[in-house]
């Protein structure tokens, strides 16, 4: 499926004029159809899928407990 460049920006949450210089630098795979810019939307699949396990990975890593210092009884 392709998306326009408002309908990519909508879906990864950035404004257009980023999306578009994006494009420009081809960090961003796009079809030039004479009027805009076509975008597969199946290239971010992979970079999302990633995005959502950093950020359960995050979260265990912030939601577990700092262990207690053995050596912060100890007064010399």
């Amino acid at each position: 499926m392709y998306m326009t460049i408002e309908e990519t920006a909508d879906y990864l949450q950035l404004s257009p004029k980023l999306i578009e210089k994006l494009i420009l630098q081809q960090k961003i795979r796009a079809l030039h159809d004479g009027e805009q810019y076509l975008i597969y939307k199946n290239q971010f699949d992979t970079h999302l899928d990633q995005m959502e396990k950093y950020k359960k990975l995050l979260a265990e890593w912030l939601e577990e407990p700092i262990p207690e210092d053995w050596d912060a009884k100890d007064e010399d």
